[in-house]
C-alpha cells in the first residue's frame, strides 16, 4: 500500500478504490514454479507422494512465492483485536474486560500465544482494532476504529466506511510486516464475544444453519449456547445481509477484528505471501477474503481443527481441510503458529533430502 494513504482520512469511495486497487492485483500462483517443485520431490528417495501434507505445502509454497527454491525470511502473527457489544445479549461466559486484559498480557509477553511464537522463532504483531475501553499509552491505539463492534442484535456492526477502513488497515499491518522481509504470515485474533459475529458469518456465506455454525465459545452450554443461537438468528434477520456483497455481510454482523483479517489475508496474497489460518475466527475472515476475491484460497494454508464446529463448515466450503487435530479452541493464533515448523520441515525436505541420483537408490517399483 501506499504509506501515505491515509485510511481515516479517505472518503468510502476513496476507501472503495484503495481496496480494489489491492484486490484486482492478485495473481494466481505461479504454476511453473509448483510443477518445478513437484518435480524436485518426485526424485527424493521415496515413493511418490510418501510424505503427504509436507509434500503438498511445498507445493504450494513455491507457487505462492514464484520460486521453485522458496525460502522462508520472516514469520509472523498477525493479532487484531477488537470488542463486541453482542455480549451483552448474554453470548459470552467472559466480560468484556477480558479483551483488554488478554492484550496487555500479550504485550509483555504472558499469553499462549507469545509462548509459540518465541519457540516457532517468530514475530507476534498485536494491533488494537477496535477495544471497547482506553489503553495506556495512548499510542496503541494508533490502528483503532472504533470503541468496539456496534450490538448486532440492535444494527449494523460497522457502517461500510468502518468496513473498509478495517479491512485497508488489516492490509497495512500485513504491508508492513511483509516489507519487514517477513513472508509467512498467520492470522490470529482476541476479542470476548467474537464467536458470536463469526457463526454469522459462515451461516450467510455458506448458507448453512446457525446451530451447525455455532460453538460454545467461552464454555457456554444448554440454555445459555441456545440463547447464542437466537441472538445469532436475530441479528441476521434484522440486518438482512446481502449474500452477493461480502463488505456488506461484513458490516452487518461482522467484527472489526474480522474484517482487519479479511484485509489482511487479501494483501498478503497480493503480495504473494501465504496466509496461515487459525480456528473459526480465521475461519470467517477467509470466507470474507475469498468472497472478494476467490483467488486467495490457494494463498491459504490450514492449521488445525478447531473445537469450535463452525470452522469445518467454512473450511469445506473452501475446498479445504486441517492438518492437525490438537481439541484446541484458545484463538490468538495458537493453531496457526504450530504450522511454522511443519512449513519449514516442507522446505527442508525439498532442499535437503537426498535423491535418487545422488544417494544411488534404485527407484524399484517406487
Amino acid at each position: 500500500m501506499n504509506k501515505g494513504f491515509n485510511i481515516k482520512g479517505k472518503s468510502e469511495k476513496e476507501l472503495e478504490q484503495a481496496l480494489n486497487e489491492i484486490v484486482g492485483n492478485i495473481q494466481e500462483p505461479d504454476g511453473d514454479s509448483a510443477k518445478r517443485m513437484k518435480r524436485r520431490l518426485d526424485a527424493k528417495i521415496k515413493p511418490l507422494k510418501s510424505l503427504g501434507v509436507l509434500e503438498d505445502i511445498a507445493i504450494q509454497l513455491a507457487g505462492v512465492h514464484r520460486n521453485p527454491y522458496p525460502k522462508i525470511t520472516g514469520k509472523a502473527v498477525l493479532l487484531m483485536a477488537g470488542d463486541h457489544g453482542v455480549v451483552k445479549e448474554g453470548v459470552s461466559a467472559a466480560p468484556q474486560e477480558v479483551t483488554a486484559q488478554l492484550f496487555y498480557s500479550y504485550l509483555s509477553g504472558g499469553g499462549g500465544i507469545n509462548v509459540l511464537t518465541e519457540y516457532a522463532g517468530a514475530k507476534l504483531i498485536c494491533t488494537d482494532l477496535a477495544i471497547a475501553s482506553p489503553l495506556d499509552p495512548p499510542e496503541l491505539m494508533d490502528y483503532r476504529i472504533k470503541n468496539g463492534a456496534d450490538n448486532i442484535v440492535e444494527g449494523p456492526a460497522m457502517t461500510r466506511k468502518e468496513t473498509l477502513q478495517a479491512l485497508l488497515t488489516g492490509a497495512k499491518i500485513a504491508s508492513e510486516a511483509i516489507e519487514s522481509g517477513i513472508n509467512v504470515l498467520a492470522a490470529g485474533e482476541v476479542g470476548i464475544g467474537n464467536t458470536t459475529p463469526s457463526a454469522a458469518l459462515i451461516s450467510v456465506l455458506t448458507g448453512c444453519s446457525v446451530e451447525e455454525a455455532t460453538g460454545s465459545g467461552t464454555g457456554l452450554r444448554n440454555e445459555a449456547l441456545l440463547n447464542k443461537h437466537e441472538v445469532i438468528k436475530k441479528a441476521i434477520k434484522l440486518n438482512d445481509p446481502d449474500i452477493t456483497d461480502p463488505i456488506d455481510v461484513l458490516s452487518k454482523v461482522g467484527g472489526v477484528e474480522i474484517a482487519a483479517m479479511a484485509g489482511a489475508i487479501l494483501k498478503a496474497a497480493r503480495s504473494h505471501v501465504p496466509t496461515v489460518l487459525d480456528g473459526v475466527i480465521s475461519s470467517a475472515a477467509a470466507l470474507i477474503a475469498a468472497k472478494i476475491n476467490p483467488i486467495t484460497i490457494k494463498y491459504m494454508i490450514t492449521s488445525h481443527s478447531s473445537e469450535e464446529k463452525g470452522e469445518l463448515v467454512a473450511l469445506k466450503h473452501l475446498g479445504l481441510e486441517p492438518r492437525l487435530f490438537m481439541n484446541m479452541r484458545l484463538g490468538e493464533g495458537t493453531g496457526a503458529v504450530l504450522m511454522f515448523p511443519i512449513i519449514e520441515a516442507a522446505i527442508n525436505i525439498a532442499d535437503n533430502m537426498a535423491t535418487f541420483d545422488t544417494a544411488g537408490v534404485t527407484t524399484g517399483d517406487f
